[in-house]
């Protein structure tokens, strides 16, 4: 809004002689970006934020996208981002949405396999406090160290019961 009303002051003196309607743009984005703290960039990539269709805009505002996942969305069209509402993208996946919607490319099929990929975010993981650990391994031992020496005495083990298997049989 801040942004509107400073392109709406034209006919000022100070913005007249700025150019192009782009430079104007650049000036006055870079004037709002001062008065609020942050980038012209930044405050680019709020204005791109408007062109979201009205239920990923308010899926932002709630936090349930994220900023920059949300983007890359708004330079879909209506249509690419129809049904967007029942799984958010990752970061890359709304980054290659967005490249194959520029190459004329993205479709139903094809936002569909992005969408169903498993993000990083979602895979299930098993965190070990070095605390609960570090009295079993000598003193100076690194994470990643432990690390090594876990998987390594797990695979053994994995050895152990598969033979263990063999010789039951």
């Amino acid at each position: 809004m801040k942004l509107d009303a400073i392109k709406r002051q034209g006919q000022r003196n100070d913005l007249a002689d700025s150019g192009t309607p782009d430079q104007l743009g650049q000036k006055s984005r870079e004037r709002v970006a001062d008065d609020v703290g942050t980038s012209a960039t930044q405050v680019q990539r709020y204005i791109r934020l408007t062109e979201l269709i009205p239920p990923l805009l308010e899926m932002v505002d709630s936090g349930k996208v994220a900023f920059s996942p949300a983007v890359e969305l708004s330079y879909l069209s209506e249509k690419e981002t129809m049904g967007s509402e029942e799984r958010t993208p990752s970061l890359s996946q709304a980054q290659r949405m967005k490249k194959l919607s520029a190459n004329g490319l993205l479709d139903m099929d094809a936002i569909f396999k992005i969408m169903i990929e498993e993000k990083p975010s979602q895979r299930e993981q098993i965190k070990l406090q070095k605390e609960s650990i570090k009295d079993y391994f000598p003193k100076g031992y690194t994470a990643q160290q432990m690390e090594q020496t876990i998987l390594k005495l797990l695979e053994e083990w994995k050895k152990r019961r598969e033979r263990g298997r063999e010789n039951s049989r």
